[in-house]
């Protein structure tokens, strides 16, 4: 009988033993802990990747009621501008008046020589003054029965006659004669003492500053916050300033720009304002509710939306694009932000729409500091 050799009997012995522990299940018992410990961890490793919540500075600021300003680039323009000219050639016999003249409404501005015309006003006055005692002379026989209608209307049609040449006569007078049409201040004058003038040639320029205007076209965007009646500042390149109040609005907009000219009146009695200074004038719309803020908490949505970031009742951050009522030296005026939410002023970049963050109240110093920033003091 064969001896049988030692390494084959441990591989049978080392091959039972493993069959013995696979039928044992605890090949899948220590793959199934391993899964699970392995899935254990990351569950026990979340809070420590999840880390604190981030702190931001929150304030919610007073409310204000505060007028829209619309601003536009314009200039001054005078209320009234005429330029006077003659009606009938002739030589300027009296010149009254000179540049920076103030003249009142009548007031005589130039007068012609009259080259015969008042001798031809006396005589049509002399005839219809006859013919004017003819006619009542005619109407008393006319009454009395001593002269025929056909008579009569020869008399009263002579008269008609008179009348009208005499009106003629002076109307051709009153040619020589140029009157300012209303207040204001000689501006040009482009006749000289005893200069021949022909019919039509300009006298002089004649402005009314008082109110002067100042002129600007608003954009169809801001047309509806503004009307006739409403408060304006404008401030003049020498950086003078005056308030008045929008006059006019054009219901026709220009067709290059589509927008529409609007004309404020502003008081001017001193004529300190001339007429064609670049103005910056400021529209004043009706006061809303708005919050007055500095310009360092604006910021960009995720969109690219400029606009200011809150929290919520829920400590979420959400996002309001901004509506600008007015662009102060220190800050902005905002509208459309609601009550009800707490503005982020520090650490708004750093975090997004959605996050939950730990919002930290600002004090009262610090709101009254943003506040006076941005409104110079006065709001």
């Amino acid at each position: 009988m064969p001896k049988i050799k030692l390494h084959k009997v441990a591989a049978v012995a080392v091959l039972i033993a493993t069959a013995a522990w696979v039928a044992t299940g605890e090949f899948s018992s220590v793959g199934s802990a391993a899964d699970e410990a392995a899935a254990s961890r990351p569950a026990e490793a979340a809070p420590e990747e999840q880390g604190p919540l981030r702190t931001v500075g929150v304030v919610n600021p007073p409310r204000i009621q505060h007028s829209r300003a619309i601003r536009l680039s314009g200039s001054t323009d005078a209320d009234k501008r005429a330029v006077l000219a003659t009606r009938a050639a002739g030589i300027v016999e009296e010149l009254p008046v000179e540049q920076g003249s103030e003249v009142k409404r009548g007031d005589l501005i130039a007068k012609f020589r009259d080259e015969g015309k008042q001798a031809a006003v006396d005589t049509a006055r002399q005839v219809l003054a006859q013919r004017e005692a003819e006619a009542a002379a005619a109407r008393q026989l006319a009454e009395r029965g001593s002269l025929a209608k056909l008579q009569l209307d020869g008399v009263l049609s002579a008269l008609a006659a008179a009348r009208a040449q005499h009106d003629a006569a002076v109307a051709d007078l009153e040619r020589d004669v140029v009157r300012a049409p209303f207040d204001g201040t000689i501006d040009k004058v482009d006749a000289e003492l005893g200069g021949s003038l022909a019919a039509g040639a300009p006298v002089v320029t004649i402005l009314s500053l008082d109110p002067i205007l100042a002129r600007g076209e608003v954009s169809e965007r801001d047309l509806a916050h503004v009307k006739p009646g409403d408060k304006a500042r404008v401030r003049l390149v020498n950086g003078e300033e005056a308030e008045g109040e929008i006059r006019y609005i054009s219901r026709d907009a220009t067709p290059a720009t589509r927008t529409f000219r609007v004309e404020v009146a502003v008081p001017n009695a001193e004529h300190r304002i001339p007429s064609g200074m670049t103005a910056e004038v400021t529209l004043l719309a009706a006061p809303v509710e708005a919050t007055v803020l500095p310009r360092s908490v604006v910021t960009l949505s995720n969109s690219g939306d400029l606009g200011i970031r809150a929290v919520d009742a829920a400590n979420k951050v959400v996002f309001f694009p901004i509506d600008l009522v007015d662009d102060l030296p220190g800050g902005l005026v905002l509208g459309g932000i609601p009550a009800d939410v707490r503005i982020i002023v520090a650490g708004q970049e750093l975090i997004s729409e959605g996050d939950t963050v730990n919002p930290v109240e600002a004090d009262a110093d610090t709101v009254n500091r943003l506040i006076g920033e941005a409104t110079g003091g006065t709001h």
